[in-house]
């Protein structure tokens, strides 16, 4: 089943989410099996505030469990953390 991780920065941590980028781009690939999108969200001036990944996973344990090790949820990046199972209708 398809969940989608939206996350949202906490306030003034660019410099945290920079530093962790590539560790957090490495575990995304860990998961290409499962991974159906992943990016970040950019606010009008193109900095990024947060990411959003859609993943094909048994459970919602499963995507607990991502979202718990995620290289950016670990460095206390995310002030917010929202998990939703997703159903693709279109295209």
């Amino acid at each position: 089943m398809l969940f989608v991780i939206r996350c949202l920065d906490k306030e003034n941590h660019l410099s945290v989410r920079q530093a962790n980028r590539p560790a957090h781009v490495d575990y995304l690939k860990s998961y290409a099996a499962n991974l159906f999108a992943a990016g970040p969200l950019l606010d009008d001036s193109e900095q990024m505030y947060g990411s959003v990944v859609i993943l094909d996973l048994p459970d919602r344990s499963a995507a607990e469990n991502f979202a718990a090790n995620d290289p950016y949820a670990q460095a206390g990046l995310f002030a917010q953390v929202s998990i939703d199972r997703w159903n693709k209708v279109l295209p």
